[in-house]
């Protein structure tokens, strides 16, 4: 990143970053610094001013393995959009209170204009082409929508002046829900990733799972399972957790024994899951707090059994593994201690227990992220090894900043998407033909809405693609009885999917570069190590005692049987039952796996016939084992 900047870039990076992160803490800590309050929609300006002209200095034009510097185009693009949105920012007043979205000045609309297209350029360097062109076709959206062959999508068409102002000025297009919560409560998050990532905890979370699982059967790919868990709640990516992590974890597992597919498989199941692991989570679970109103940590605890499950599935199918392919463990004297592990890292357990309190407890979440970064920062300094100095400082800083970039940049364009919707009236008229279409079935809706995640997850962010379906797909099951929290959670769910599942399968195809796997193997084995998240999401739809919203006993319940369903799946599907050992027979798999399915269903009849199953199938085991030494003996 340096290399790329320059030191003249690096310094104006630097303090923009630092501008921004003093921005965000003045207007969520009331300070009123220098006497500096501007409203709500003039902060969002500021940070935009701060975020997105650094697309153009962080990330080249065209994508290459050499080093690029910081072109004369970069550096207009850049001055343009910093420009813009101070203008905007300054002007932030009169914007709400004379509606410039609707009746803007001639200044303001060419700067409308600029950052339109500054907008679009910035998300396909950060992002790709895809995203950019789904993100285009709404922008325009508003102006063809009188014209749209199809009585739902006709909507309340604008000009091209209009449609850029309300774009850029309204308060539902860029200056919508995904930037507001991008103020209130995820730059904070991004900082405190940034923070503990660049303090050494990263390091910790992985030297305390080698603690824990390092000595079990297959330890290597445990390790992998719950150090990629760790590092994807911080990273909040699959491919750039997959890329960091899988670097250690693939090598480790190949070397126990692991095939490359399958160590590959593993690393892209586990990286891909941090994203819906509380109590750090996706951009998208921030979003939908937002969409939703309701504090995060509801959103948190609502995600917690799902994540639960989804790694408790991968962990039984590398065990199962390991135990089929007679895999050890990692030696003691090659992992480290757990005391002197927690000895020496106290500060992220503290840390990790005070923005658990902070989150859920007093429920102060915009201002825990920066208490809990402070502190962070302040322990670093007890230990030689984190402490910092100016060249950490400086990392610390561009790495941050360049992820805060990062997610700006997004939200801003997939702005366009919720403004085009919201502008033109057709999000409610969208979801109201998607009950008519369905003729009024749930199932036949969950399982589009599943399909239509799954695709655009190909070539969006989970965020883009939650944003949208939130807006059309998430109010037609609302709509039909079903809780919303389950409702929202299903899309991410689903959204997220793609990165395992072939043809696309980001993360298994960037774990299979690491392992020198095949591609298209590895991708099918991260399908089969977490099919827990495509049945999961379905059944917590139906059953919302499975994202703890029911009565306490109904939640343990269900979580119980729970647990034995993907125990019993994973054991199929890996072809190991613990107490029986290798399943060779494909017919009883089949029945344990129907098993595992019923222990899902939410009436207590499907539960009894899944226990009376595993009863037969390990009573057959049973007689049998008594019938062969019985043979052995005579």
């Amino acid at each position: 990143m340096i290399e790329r900047l320059g030191r003249f870039w690096a310094t104006v990076s630097v303090i923009l970053i630092l501008a921004a992160v003093l921005l965000s803490i003045n207007q969520l800590f009331y300070l009123k610094l220098f006497g500096f309050n501007p409203i709500f929609e003039a902060y969002l300006y500021y940070l935009l001013a701060c975020f997105v002209p650094l697309a153009f200095l962080l990330w080249p034009a065209k994508k290459s393995g050499q080093i690029q510097k910081v072109q004369w185009y970069d550096a207009i693009l850049f001055i343009v959009a910093l420009i813009s949105f101070l203008y905007l920012a300054v002007n932030g007043n009169r914007i709400v209170l004379m509606g410039w979205d609707t009746t803007a000045p001639t200044l303001a609309t060419i700067a409308s204009f600029l950052l339109w297209i500054v907008i679009l350029e910035g998300v396909r360097r950060v992002a790709g082409l895809v995203l950019m062109l789904v993100c285009l076709f709404f922008s325009l959206f508003p102006m063809i929508t009188g014209h749209m062959p199809i009585s739902f999508l006709q909507g309340i068409p604008l000009d091209f002046k209009t449609t850029a102002t309300s774009h850029i000025m309204s308060l539902n297009s860029v200056l919508g829900v995904p930037m507001k919560t991008l103020g209130n409560l995820l730059i904070g998050f991004l900082i405190f990733g940034a923070v503990l990532v660049n303090t050494g905890g990263g390091d910790f979370f992985f030297k305390l799972a080698q603690s824990l699982f390092g000595r079990q059967r297959g330890g290597t790919a445990k390790v992998a399972v719950i150090g990629s868990a760790f590092f994807g709640m911080l990273s909040g990516s699959a491919v750039s957790n997959v890329v960091t992590t899988g670097s250690m974890t693939i090598p480790a597992m190949k070397k126990s024994g692991y095939k490359n597919h399958y160590a590959a498989g593993v690393e892209a199941t586990a990286s891909t899951g941090g994203t819906i692991t509380p109590p750090i989570m996706g951009s998208a679970a921030f979003i939908m707090a937002s969409f939703l109103a309701i504090p995060y940590a509801e959103i948190a605890l609502a995600a917690a059994i799902p994540a639960m499950l989804y790694f408790l599935g991968i962990l039984v199918q590398v065990d199962g593994y390991a135990a089929k392919n007679k895999l050890i463990g990692i030696p003691k004297n090659e992992l480290p201690s757990f005391w002197k592990t927690v000895k020496e890292s106290w500060v992220y357990i503290i840390a990790t227990l005070l923005l658990v309190y902070l989150i859920f407890v007093t429920k102060n979440e915009a201002q825990a992220p920066y208490y809990v970064s402070l502190f962070l920062i302040l322990g670093a300094f007890f230990r030689k090894e984190t402490r910092f100095n100016f060249k950490k400082a400086q990392h610390l800083i561009l790495d941050g900043g360049k992820l805060m970039a990062e997610i700006t940049t997004i939200l801003a364009a997939v702005g366009f998407i919720v403004g085009a919707l919201s502008i033109t009236g057709v999000a409610f008229a969208f979801s109201r033909e998607l009950i008519a279409a369905a003729g009024g079935s749930a199932l036949l809706i969950l399982l589009a809405g599943a399909v239509t995640s799954f695709i655009l997850g190909m070539g969006m962010t989970v965020s883009a693609v939650y944003i949208f379906l939130a807006m059309i797909m998430a109010p037609a099951l609302v709509r039909l009885g079903f809780d919303p929290v389950a409702s929202h959670l299903f899309v991410i769910y689903w959204a997220t999917v793609s990165y395992i599942t072939p043809p696309v399968a980001l993360a298994a195809y960037a774990a299979s570069g690491i392992a020198k796997a095949d591609p298209i193997r590895t991708g099918f084995t991260a399908m089969r190590l977490g099919a827990v998240k495509y049945i999961v999401p379905l059944f917590f739809v139906y059953n919302p005692a499975l994202i703890g919203r029911a009565e306490p006993f109904e939640i343990i319940i269900t979580f119980i049987f729970a647990v034995l369903g993907v125990w019993w799946l994973s054991s199929a599907l890996e072809g190991h039952l613990l107490g029986i050992g290798a399943l060779t027979n494909v017919f009883v798999r089949i029945i344990i796996g129907v098993a595992g399915l019923l222990a899902f269903f939410p009436q207590l009849l499907t539960d009894i016939i899944g226990l009376i199953l595993m009863a037969i199938v390990y009573g057959w085991y049973f007689m049998r084992k008594k019938k062969s030494q019985f043979s052995v003996s005579a």
